[in-house]
């Protein structure tokens, strides 16, 4: 499992101009996550990624690709599952893999329950493995094909995880807007600005602190001047991904 001389270089290349660019547009005293999503690319990249430049956070749209990536690649790297995320499939996630740093598309309080059930066996075992932190997923657009809550749920999902999930940490809140609006020029993103309203009624109604993670490959900068400090980077990094069986890919 390894990555060309030219393929890692490349790899790394992609990294420090976005990097550069997060911080062309980042205020002082601010901090911006990015989250590399190697999304349908080899572990090789990944690890090739990890290796030239050290880079620990990784993201990932499908619980068993995520599975297969951590099982082979370093442990060092903190995982972010970003895709949409199925009841079933939640347990396994939050119980096998300890260096899983995220998840950021929980958009029902049944699915908070299945991740601290997966979290509470894995700290049954390994004590020292860390409350797994959660983003809500918000449906800032209102387009039936996207996940996410719609608005006027988060706050009630919020609070479900503060006072139900011991082993759970609620980080934030997360959305994947419309891409016409992503698209737009010259008028502020509609999804960013209700992300950002979101967030502050959750965090007046329950006394939180909350991050927004909202921002890909084509809209970050707008994302990062709006608030987010947590940002996902696709193609930007790896390049184009092939279409997964049955299904477009998206960034």
């Amino acid at each position: 499992m390894q990555a060309t001389p030219v393929r890692a270089q490349a790899l790394a290349e992609n990294l420090r101009v976005i990097l550069a660019r997060i911080n062309a547009v980042t205020t002082t005293g601010h901090l911006v996550r990015l989250v590399a999503v190697s999304k349908l690319k080899p572990a090789s990249d990944v690890l090739a990624l990890y290796n030239e430049t050290g880079h620990r956070h990784m993201g990932e749209n499908y619980v068993q690709e995520l599975l297969e990536k951590a099982r082979v690649l370093p442990r060092e790297i903190e995982w972010h599952f970003i895709g949409q995320l199925q009841t079933n499939k939640c347990r396994k996630l939050a119980e096998e893999i300890p260096n899983l740093w995220a998840v950021e598309s929980v958009d029902t309080s049944k699915k908070a329950d299945a991740l601290e059930k997966g979290r509470t066996t894995l700290t049954s075992t390994s004590p020292d493995a860390p409350k797994l932190r959660v983003y809500v997923q918000v449906n800032t657009s209102g387009e039936a094909a996207k996940s996410g809550c719609a608005p006027s749920e988060t706050i009630e999902i919020a609070r479900h995880i503060k006072e139900s999930c011991p082993h759970l940490s609620l980080q934030g809140v997360m959305t994947i807007g419309s891409i016409v609006r992503s698209q737009a020029k010259g008028e502020e993103n509609q999804d960013f600005l209700l992300l950002n309203e979101t967030a502050k009624t959750v965090e007046r109604e329950l006394g939180v602190k909350l991050e927004l993670s909202m921002g890909m490959s084509n809209d970050f900068e707008e994302a990062i001047q709006m608030g987010a400090r947590n940002v996902r980077i696709g193609t930007a990094i790896f390049g184009q991904r092939p279409p997964k069986p049955n299904e477009t890919a998206k960034d």
